[in-house]
């Protein structure tokens, strides 16, 4: 019995071998689920940005970026979506990093459709307990404070040292990426390509920018940061905690 059209859930499968994209694609619409194919890893974070998918079946070995690269910058951003590896590295040390980078489940190819069906309802089903966790959006963080300050996330505003100020929507998405991982460093290339995508006309320096302006709006000392550090040789490091 499939699922009504309004309650399809979203699956985005991430595999560059067209035959078996079809053939998955076809039996979980069958199941009853709405289906998006993408062939390579930097297709895949461009389908997870813009669609947010419910559940991501995700290969290891892909062109321009592997599966595990695109499994590590999904959870900088986002730590509950449920996610599958279904790959033909079937050894221990491959399925220890997949579980090390944050995946919910591994299946090994050759694999039975109605195995993997079933782990894809039964992380579905999880996430739903969590109240559709999986999907968080924009606005959902509400209000953050740090320090002395307070950014509110829904009405792009903060009070700071400075007052109340305005925040573009380019900040707003970094600050986001910032507090969800909070004392996680994040590279110069990992907030371009999560804040900015893929744009080859983006530069490091765009980032060492915004961190400027965000020292000058929530520092008290700009020249000596509390809350958003730099690390050399690797990036930037938030902190809500004064130290």
């Amino acid at each position: 019995m499939t699922r009504s059209e309004s309650s399809r859930q979203r699956i985005l499968v991430v595999e560059d071998d067209a035959h078996l994209a079809e053939g998955l694609e076809l039996n979980l619409k069958l199941a009853g689920y709405e289906v998006e194919i993408a062939s390579t890893g930097i297709a895949a974070l461009s389908h997870y940005r813009e669609r947010r998918p419910d559940l991501i079946i995700l290969d290891i070995m892909l062109p321009k970026m592997d599966g595990f690269t695109v499994l590590r910058h999904i959870r900088i951003q986002d730590q509950k979506l449920p996610i599958i590896i279904l790959s033909a590295k079937s050894g221990v040390d491959d399925k220890i990093q997949g579980l090390k980078d944050g995946v919910d489940d591994y299946l090994a190819k050759p694999f039975h459709l109605k195995e993997l069906l079933l782990r894809v309802e039964r992380l579905l089903a999880r996430a739903s307990w969590n109240g559709g966790a999986a999907k968080e959006k924009d606005g959902d963080q509400g209000i953050y404070r740090f320090g002395p300050n307070e950014v509110n996330l829904e009405t792009y505003t903060a009070d700071c040292p400075m007052g109340r100020i305005s925040l573009s929507e380019q900040e707003v998405r970094l600050l986001k990426i910032f507090f969800k991982n909070i004392g996680k460093p994040l590279s110069r290339q990992e907030l371009l390509e999560i804040g900015w995508g893929y744009s080859g006309d983006t530069s490091s320096r765009t980032v060492d920018n915004f961190l400027v302006r965000f020292r000058k709006y929530f520092e008290e000392d700009p020249k000596k940061p509390k809350f958003f550090k730099s690390l050399r040789s690797v990036g930037y490091l938030f902190t809500d905690k004064e130290e």
